[in-house]
């Protein structure tokens, strides 16, 4: 998974030409790792999304536009719009699930 930041936000997700799974994390929340790692093995046999993490405390801007309240939060986007929001620690399988139910 890559970084991604405030500046580039709006090129790599909502420009991006497929859909991209956005993991919404920050140093000190430890579910966060437990969901980056699920994600990052996602990412290495998935071929139906991008895979990227924002660290909510360098980049709030983002952060706040999304409503991301909560630790870990994953989105998925397609085509620049929010179409499902995942809050919590929860399995790969759900992860894959959800990506598997994309429009």
């Amino acid at each position: 998974m890559r970084d991604v930041t405030d500046e580039s936000f709006e090129t790599d997700v909502l420009r991006a030409t497929r859909p991209v799974v956005v993991d919404f994390w920050a140093p000190w929340c430890g579910p966060c790792k437990a969901v980056t790692s699920a994600l990052e093995q996602l990412a290495e046999t998935s071929t139906q999304a991008d895979f990227v993490q924002i660290d909510i405390d360098a980049n709030p801007v983002v952060a706040s536009r999304y409503d991301v309240l909560s630790l870990p939060t994953v989105i998925l986007f397609k085509d620049g719009e929010p179409h499902e929001r995942l809050v919590g620690a929860r399995p790969r399988a759900h992860y894959e699930r959800a990506l598997a139910a994309l429009p």
